[in-house]
């Protein structure tokens, strides 16, 4: 009552719905048309003529014999060839199956298919379904190219020779003359001398016409490509393609192995989304939104490219446009520019003789760090779990919030204050070559380009490589710079050393101070109050720490905690720009605070 009234016909040999109807009901599947779309001998009076051809001519045949009840043209929707636009006919012929269910295909497919990593998750499902009410697979194809279905047909009785040793033999002629053979040698020069029917005992043959479904081609390179190159066996690790491949390749190639090995032919399948720009719309240069690669790599370089692919979320369909690309771009400044900083402050480090032990490290540089080791953790565990977008994400959030907004601009006091010989820098200088090593490893497999150069300008030891690409990544670094209890207790610093920031932003609205360096801060801390300790034992860098001029700690009873932020007295240095009552007027460095005027009077004496 809803598809029809089914008063047309029933014609199992000329479609599918029809063709399953036939099956279940015993109809013959009667197909008279050839490959051309003619009728065959079958219907003698249109024998040789096209099917549509003949329909003005079958109207007429119904008329003349009394059967025609009414005939009016109309036009309806039917499938024609995507190349050609001439309507396709269907019709049932003889086909090479694998069957689902008597090999028991589908369910060893469907036993297999959960030891398997799918990627993301998702996939699972949707292969598992798929295998789940897939027909048979046809494997034959009726081409004029193609590998060829290595089978014989006897031209006596019609029976099929389909041998072992007899496919070994061509696949021997096939390795040394090409497939091509298959076409352009007789049957008799393709099998063994004295090859017989089993049937009749002739051997005149003639060789099957058919090609292999392109799906089964692809499905055996990994017994054709993997296991001849690196041995039976042997199993992928990764099959990578788009989401539309759980119908093909990933499928065939799964069905094939389970059906000869019993196994997956991978360990992983990796399926990704399709490219669409800024609106979410499909590539095409019919739409004039298709961006050439080399026109990005052109403009933007190869790293901005390489950098697109990593940093969208492949799950998903890809976005790309110039907007995405600009972002992009601004991103790898700012991952460049921290690779410059930290590669021109490593000037003229010597790892092998200025670097410091960890344990002799100060506790700012012992906490990036155990920082830098958590990352790694992160990073390494996006690479196992192909998450790229994460790594990219979790860098770029490193580069600028954890390092230049905080560690690196704490730091330059002590990089441009105190001298190379000093613990102060040195400290600092061997946490940045740790850092920057830990980072340009971890980043390489991405912007490869951007991390050998910065590499080829590093300082390095005695036992690095020469080549970034020729070192390991940096899995030991978390287990040698963890320090759970000495970021704990950073924890606690830093939310202190917001509070204070918050007080500063204050005076900068009334313009009492400009920069941090313009304040005085003074902490009340209680002797009960839970951060009491780790202040104590952090106090000695709490002024590094806030890039204050002056920083007082005062210890109350109770467990109450007070910042106050005051414009710092006295002159300020011209070397470090902080605000002291101490300088060194009583010196040749009267401009300068009494620290500078110390580490210069150094730095002056080692000199002479």
């Amino acid at each position: 009552t809803e598809t029809g009234t089914g008063c047309v016909h029933t014609a199992p040999g000329h479609g599918v719905d029809d063709y399953m109807a036939g099956l279940r009901y015993g109809l013959e599947a009667y197909a008279p048309v050839d490959d051309k779309g003619r009728f065959t001998d079958e219907v003698p009076e249109y024998a040789g003529r096209n099917v549509f051809q003949c329909d003005p001519d079958i109207v007429e045949m119904l008329r003349s014999k009394g059967v025609l009840l009414a005939h009016r043209p109309f036009a309806h929707s039917y499938p024609t060839c995507q190349r050609c636009k001439h309507p396709i006919v269907f019709r049932a012929t003889s086909q090479w199956f694998v069957s689902m269910e008597s090999t028991g295909l589908r369910e060893k497919a469907s036993q297999i298919i959960p030891t398997v990593q799918w990627i993301p998750p998702r996939g699972e499902q949707r292969i598992g379904s798929m295998v789940e009410t897939r027909p048979d697979w046809c494997l034959s194809r009726q081409r004029l190219w193609g590998v060829p279905i290595i089978a014989f047909y006897c031209k006596s009785c019609g029976e099929v020779l389909l041998d072992e040793q007899v496919i070994y033999h061509v696949a021997d002629i096939f390795e040394e003359a090409g497939a091509d053979a298959w076409f352009t040698r007789t049957a008799a020069e393709l099998l063994p001398a004295g090859t017989c029917c089993a049937a009749c005992g002739e051997s005149d043959f003639q060789q099957e016409s058919d090609i292999v479904d392109v799906w089964f081609e692809s499905g055996v390179s990994y017994a054709a490509v993997i296991e001849k190159r690196y041995g039976e066996g042997t199993i992928a690790d990764l099959y990578l393609e788009g989401s539309d491949q759980h119908r093909g390749w990933f499928q065939s190639t799964l069905l094939e192995s389970v059906l000869t090995r019993g196994r997956a032919p991978y360990k992983a399948v990796l399926t990704h989304g399709f490219v669409v720009d800024g609106d979410g719309r499909k590539i095409s240069k019919t739409l004039g939104n298709y961006i050439p690669p080399e026109e990005i790599i052109n403009r933007n370089g190869a790293e901005i490219y390489r950098l697109w692919v990593a940093a969208e979320n492949y799950q998903e369909d890809v976005r790309i446009s110039d907007e995405v690309i600009k972002t992009l771009t601004d991103s790898y400044m700012k991952i460049r520019n921290t690779f410059r900083f930290l590669l021109g402050n490593l000037n003229g480090f010597n790892p092998d003789a200025d670097r410091v032990p960890l344990a002799e490290m100060l506790p700012l540089d012992r906490y990036m760090l155990h920082r830098t080791g958590i990352l790694t953790e992160k990073i390494l565990s996006s690479y196992e779990s192909y998450r790229f977008h994460d790594i990219y994400q979790q860098v770029v959030q490193f580069a600028t919030v954890e390092l230049s907004a905080f560690y690196l601009d704490i730091c330059k006091d002590r990089l441009y204050v105190h001298p190379d010989f000093s613990i102060e820098r040195r400290s600092a200088r061997t946490a940045l070559n740790e850092i920057l090593s830990t980072m340009v490893r971890l980043l390489a497999p991405i912007l490869s380009f951007t991390c050998e150069e910065v590499w080829e300008f590093m300082p390095h030891g005695a036992d690095d490589g020469r080549s970034v690409f020729l070192t390991d990544l940096p899995v030991d670094l978390p287990v040698r710079t963890r320090d759970d209890v000495l970021a704990a207790g950073f924890d606690q610093i830093l939310e202190l050393r917001a509070m204070a920031q918050k007080k500063m932003e204050a005076h900068r609205v009334t313009k009492e101070i400009g920069h941090s360096l313009d304040a005085f801060v003074t902490v009340s801390i209680g002797r009960e109050h839970p951060w009491h300790s780790t202040v104590i034992d952090l106090a000695p860098y709490l002024r590094e720490l806030f890039i204050v001029s002056g920083l007082s700690l005062d210890e109350v009873d109770g467990g109450e905690l007070d910042i106050v932020v005051q414009r710092a007295g006295g002159q300020k240095c011209s070397r470090c720009w902080h605000w002291s009552e101490t300088t060194g007027a009583d010196t040749e460095y009267e401009e300068t605070c009494s620290r500078c005027a110390g580490i210069l009077h150094k730095m002056s004496a080692i000199d002479g």
